[in-house]
């Protein structure tokens, strides 16, 4: 902008000097100090600080609206939301550092809901009556798939960060991108038609449909009855991640799984391969474990069996034989040694007895020991011989041998 000086020389002025210009020139204006305005409510957001951001509409108008806790409190005012329809009172201001006009507000009367609110309300109540909703229809998803297909813009930003969830959970599965407009009037029909090419190529075991968040119109695509059609004629499950945490669509409702926001919705798509990890570890941990437990165990029956083998073992018991042979053989001889002794002794005298008694000591005074030469029956009496029995005679130094004659014959 260009302004003339004193001298009538056109200079131009710094945006912090036409900033502070715009700024005085609302907030001098009487009528835009104090104003109602009246729209629906969109892209509402509540921050920690309590502070309410929200933009409000109607039709292609839309106006920044900033609601501050400590007015918020004052003023009892309802929880604001997208599709709520509000009047709104408060001043007109312009925001320097954003170089955007903003709409301050004092105080908020609700009056009911918006026109989007109310045609999201009629449709969600038409397919919940036709049990597109029914939890009976919702089907399981896969526990390992090996593709997904996702469905979602080339340029969203949401799809990098659930290609890069699916990498870092779940790196063994593939994806299968269907490219889709996600925002404005050809939406719809190109969410629906990506659905449906997905179904007809067959090789994706679950798919995603998914964009990061935005305003109410942002996302009215997911509220649209064509894309509740497409993922309710899905063979294929169907998880739906669109905008945050609080947004909720048509497209939730349908889906067979609801996430809060596409990154949520690839982390429910597959497995963390990290908890496989884990689980691996805590599993490996535990079986070498038990095979210590199994080892000490093991240590254990072998030192007892070696125990027992030991008590059994034959060598102790030879040597331990051999000791008491070696002691009962010590004894045996002293034992024989006695009886020997004994006997000798007792031999020494049956010895001396019988030489006492012995016919040697009688033939040595004369006498002479008559025998049976036959028998050497020793003769004592004349009937024990008849004539021409052979007779052995033993004198002191030497036997005798002599024949029976009959009585009365000569020599």
């Amino acid at each position: 902008m260009l302004f003339q000086d004193s001298l009538g020389a056109q200079s131009a002025i710094s945006v912090s000097a036409l900033s502070l210009y715009l700024k005085e020139l609302l907030e001098t204006n009487d009528i835009l100090q104090n104003i109602w305005v009246h729209g629906e409510v969109s892209n509402c957001k509540i921050y920690p600080s309590g502070h309410c951001y929200f933009t409000l509409k109607e039709g292609d108008a839309q106006l920044p609206c900033v609601f501050f806790k400590q007015a918020r409190l004052r003023t009892a005012a309802p929880n604001l939301r997208d599709g709520m329809a509000l009047a709104v009172n408060g001043r007109i201001s312009f925001y320097e550092r954003d170089g955007k006009l903003q709409f301050y507000v004092d105080a908020v009367m609700s009056l009911g809901e918006g026109a989007l609110f109310r045609k999201f309300e009629q449709l969600k109540a038409r397919l919940e009556a036709e049990g597109l909703f029914d939890s009976e229809r919702k089907r399981p998803l896969p526990d390992q798939p090996t593709t997904i297909g996702i469905v979602t813009s080339l340029q969203a930003a949401a799809l990098r960060d659930m290609l890069r969830t699916l990498r870092n959970r779940y790196p063994l599965t593939q994806v299968i991108l269907a490219p889709a407009l996600v925002q404005g009037a050809e939406a719809p029909a190109s969410i629906a038609n990506a659905l449906d090419r997905l179904n007809e190529h067959g090789e994706a075991e679950v798919i995603i449909v998914g964009r990061g968040g935005g305003s109410i119109e942002e996302l009215w695509a997911f509220n649209e009855e064509v894309v509740a059609r497409a993922i309710a004629r899905s063979r294929i499950a169907v998880i739906s991640g669109v905008g945050h945490e609080t947004d909720f669509t048509i497209a939730d409702f349908v889906a067979d799984h609801r996430a809060s926001t596409p990154t949520a919705a690839a982390t429910a798509a597959v497995p963390d391969i990290a908890d496989w990890q884990a689980d691996i570890e805590e599993k490996q941990q535990v079986l070498t474990d038990l095979m210590l437990e199994q080892i000490e165990d093991r240590k254990a029956q072998l030192a007892y069996a070696m125990r027992d083998l030991q008590r059994a073992n034959p060598q102790s018991t030879i040597v331990q034989r051999r000791q008491q042979l070696d002691e009962c053989t010590e004894r045996l001889q002293t034992y024989m040694q006695h009886i020997i002794s004994l006997r000798t002794e007792r031999l020494r005298g049956v010895s001396l007895q019988l030489h006492s008694l012995s016919p040697l000591l009688t033939i040595a005074r004369g006498y002479a020991v008559v025998r049976q030469q036959r028998d050497q029956t020793v003769v004592t009496s004349t009937r024990q011989v008849q004539a021409g029995d052979m007779l052995t005679i033993q004198v002191q130094d030497g036997q005798i041998e002599a024949v029976v004659r009959p009585s009365g014959a000569e020599i």
